[in-house]
């Protein structure tokens, strides 16, 4: 098996990454609920931080290819804060949209903030597995995950549930970080990844392990075209994605056609 098989598969029989540790697969979801029960009312700061801003144009980009219309139903997976989704809500009338986390407190900041924002009504915030949705068969318009599918256990199985619930014509956006990074640029991305981004999750959340993690399962996500493969085998038509930021970050879509 190639070190790219590797990457997205996990390692052997029975066994994932988390980060750059090999654990049980009945593990991983424990930890990474970990990670996210520790950072989750300085999520979105550090996102800031972390990115110096950049990442709100990231998710501009990707509500730019989504162009919510009327009357639209958004799955929302790993958005527990709500930060796609109130792009959504806000970018066209008698939208929908369901936020499905598998983190209860990352959940809690995103209810609060619906609640203050006046989309409460609009919004549903639910308790999930990406690889195994609390969501009926083709009942959406639309599915995104950012930054989420790395931390899940199964990734394909997570790629086959989005494909379950989409309606035909439904589409599926993913914006994940890339280990793609353009090669001129990664000696100095590495080093502010391990080094800096460890040091402000310190500084701004009091947790460096938490952000340590982070950063490791960038390198452990899948190179895009491996992942637009996954997406192929999972059913999706038309898959492409685009890199920003120098391969810092993939912008991945497919249909359910």
């Amino acid at each position: 098996m190639s070190r790219t098989d590797q990457t997205a598969q996990g390692g052997a029989a029975g066994t994932t990454h988390f980060g750059f540790r090999t654990v049980a697969e009945g593990d991983k979801a424990g930890l990474v609920r970990a990670v996210f029960d520790s950072v989750a009312d300085d999520y979105d700061r550090m996102n800031d931080a972390m990115s110096f801003g950049v990442h709100r144009l990231w998710k501009d980009s990707l509500m730019d290819s989504l162009r919510p219309r009327p009357g639209m139903k958004l799955l929302d997976v790993a958005g527990g804060t709500g930060d796609i989704a109130f792009r959504f809500l806000e970018g066209a009338p008698n939208t929908e949209v369901t936020v499905c986390d598998i983190n209860a407190e990352m959940l809690r900041v995103g209810r609060k903030r619906a609640e203050e924002r006046g989309f409460a009504d609009r919004s549903a915030f639910v308790c999930g597995d990406a690889q195994k949705l609390p969501i009926p068969d083709r009942s959406m318009d639309a599915y995104t995950i950012a930054f989420g599918i790395r931390n899940v256990t199964r990734i394909q199985d997570a790629l086959d549930e989005a494909y379950r619930v989409l309606k035909p014509g439904g589409r599926f956006f993913c914006l994940e970080f890339s280990p793609a990074v353009v090669p001129m640029l990664k000696g100095a991305y590495d080093a502010y990844s391990f080094h800096l981004i460890p040091w402000m999750g310190e500084k701004i959340a009091g947790d460096r392990d938490s952000y340590q993690y982070l950063v490791e399962s960038i390198r452990r996500f899948p190179e895009p075209e491996t992942f637009a493969g996954m997406m192929a085998k999972a059913g999706f038509g038309r898959v492409k994605y685009r890199t920003m930021s120098a391969g810092v970050v993939a912008l991945h879509s497919g249909w359910r056609l």
